[in-house]
């Protein structure tokens, strides 16, 4: 695809899947807007807006938009894709301030991140594509995974919530299940005791076989449903399909 007009903007590009979608829109010639706890390296070669933003600071996210607007222009594309998976403990020793910290950054963040978006398409008077990176964890109960499942069930609903309030200013929005991708998270997640997640051993055999989405699959996808007729989700909540292995 050529992107080469677009500018794209997306946060937690620092590892894992952020950083393998900004590698494939940087090959098809996007700019892009980068930021992390930690700053981006971003892709050589491309054109790129990097910054240490923690998704937590709305004012630091609407500094990184603004320069982003400045710097590259109207930005076309946002995904919300910073988060975090811990705490992974059963329910009964959720520790409230675990909880809560993890919903600042698995919710308050993507609500702060859209924002922030919805600022910059105000300043330009323009249309954009909202995308929220959520999880097949959103649509059932995991165990161990009761702070992931209530946070990204929200990003679902959010994202119902903001396609319909703001037409004028989202061309569309999309609360986005990736599929498992082999990144630090799953990594951490197949180190995890069966006491505390019984279904370990299967995403343990999801890694032997190969059976996951790369970071480019995603993104290829994302693309498509943004820029080419017809190929959209007639849902706002929508899955990537399977990558064939």
């Amino acid at each position: 695809m050529d992107l080469s007009d677009k500018v794209i903007v997306v946060t937690g590009a620092s590892r894992g899947l952020g950083a393998g979608m900004a590698e494939w829109f940087a090959a098809q010639g996007a700019a892009l807007g980068l930021c992390a706890r930690h700053e981006p390296g971003g892709p050589a070669g491309a054109r790129v807006v990097s910054a240490a933003v923690d998704v937590t600071d709305p004012a630091a996210l609407d500094a990184f938009a603004e320069r982003v607007d400045a710097e590259l222009g109207a930005i076309d594309l946002w995904i919300n894709n910073a988060g975090v998976l811990e705490p992974v403990v059963r329910q009964r020793d959720l520790a409230p301030a675990d909880l809560a910290r993890h919903l600042e950054i698995n919710v308050t963040g993507v609500v702060s991140g859209t924002q922030a978006f919805l600022r910059s398409l105000d300043r330009r008077d323009a249309r954009g594509v909202l995308v929220n990176i959520s999880s097949g964890a959103s649509q059932r109960g995991m165990p161990g995974w009761s702070a992931y499942c209530a946070g990204k069930a929200a990003v679902d609903r959010l994202t119902e919530v903001v396609a319909i309030e703001e037409p004028e200013r989202l061309r569309a929005a999309w609360s986005v299940s990736p599929g498992l991708i082999d990144t630090d998270m799953q990594s951490f997640i197949r180190t995890q005791s069966a006491e505390v997640m019984p279904n370990v051993e299967w995403f343990k055999e999801r890694k032997a076989t190969g059976a996951m989405n790369a970071p480019a699959w995603v993104a290829e996808h994302v693309a498509r449903w943004a820029w080419v007729e017809g190929e959209a989700p007639p849902k706002v909540v929508a899955h990537i399909p399977e990558q064939p292995s």
